[in-house]
């Protein structure tokens, strides 16, 4: 599996730093089963997966291979997708809830 950490994820993952272990782990996990930790988004958000790592501390993230066959790539938009094999998972965001979720 092609794993890809954006640069908010990194920057973000900085700033919490005292969670980073739990991230670790939850990132791993993520890796192990995508589609079974991933809560599919909606509306605007619709193609990309949400995935808690503390009770209202969110990981968000996007399989390509699953964006692809639901057709979300044409919403998504990814500046990269024509590069990124099916088997790519992309770590977006990390953050509380309520600063999470954009658009």
């Amino acid at each position: 599996m092609n794993i890809v950490f954006s640069d908010e994820f990194r920057a973000s993952l900085k700033k919490h730093s005292s969670i980073k272990e739990a991230v670790r782990k939850k990132v791993d996990m993520i890796i192990a089963s995508p589609i079974s930790l991933g809560e599919p988004l909606k509306g605007n958000l619709r193609g990309y997966y949400s995935c808690p790592v503390r009770r209202n501390f969110l990981i968000i993230f996007l399989y390509c291979s699953i964006c692809r066959k639901k057709g979300d790539d044409s919403i998504v938009l990814c500046d990269d997708c024509q590069e990124c094999t099916d088997d790519t998972l992309k770590f977006i965001l990390l953050g509380p809830h309520d600063k999470t979720y954009w658009g």
